[in-house]
């Protein structure tokens, strides 16, 4: 350091001041301005692109919460349609339940009628069988009976006598 202060030399200083005075006039006149203008466009288009990317933001948080509705309308209809379905399902079920029901009913009473109507043919059938089998008893048992003239006056007198009781 000390040779440095030894060698000083004012000339070569004043030279030296001189250009770099001068330098730093044509670096700000044709250097500074497109420097300090590229600086400028650059902050520019970074203050853009950020306001871009915050609207871009906003735009998706935008389209996310549509796309949530949809979703949400989409599952609220979707339950609805099942819902709706359910019922129907068991309202069909239930209309057949009481068809077959009363299809039964129907079939059971037709059943039932018909039974009775058996019931009533064999019934009297057989009452004319018994009719019948009685009348030929009887008849075998009053030949055999009113064989003779006197037991056939004595039965025709127990008759009347029966009939002005009654």
């Amino acid at each position: 350091m000390e040779k440095l202060i030894n060698d000083f030399s004012f000339g070569l200083f004043f030279w030296q001041i001189l250009i770099f005075v001068g330098l730093l006039l044509l670096l700000r006149k044709f250097a500074w301005k497109p420097i300090l203008e590229a600086v400028s466009n650059r902050e520019e288009g970074i203050k853009n692109a950020l306001e871009s990317a915050e609207e871009a933001r906003k735009e998706m948080q935008n389209l996310q919460a549509d796309n949530e509705r949809i979703l949400n309308e989409a599952r609220a209809e979707r339950d609805g349609m099942l819902k709706e379905a359910r019922q129907l399902k068991e309202n069909m079920i239930a209309d057949a339940k009481s068809e077959a029901q009363a299809e039964a009913d129907k079939i059971v009473a037709q059943a039932q009628a018909t039974i009775a109507s058996e019931k009533k043919a064999a019934i009297a059938d057989l009452k004319n069988q018994v009719a019948g089998l009685s009348v030929e008893i009887a008849e075998k048992v009053v030949r055999k009976e009113l064989s003779g003239k006197g037991k056939q006056l004595e039965l025709v007198e127990s008759m009347l006598e029966d009939v002005t009781l009654n």
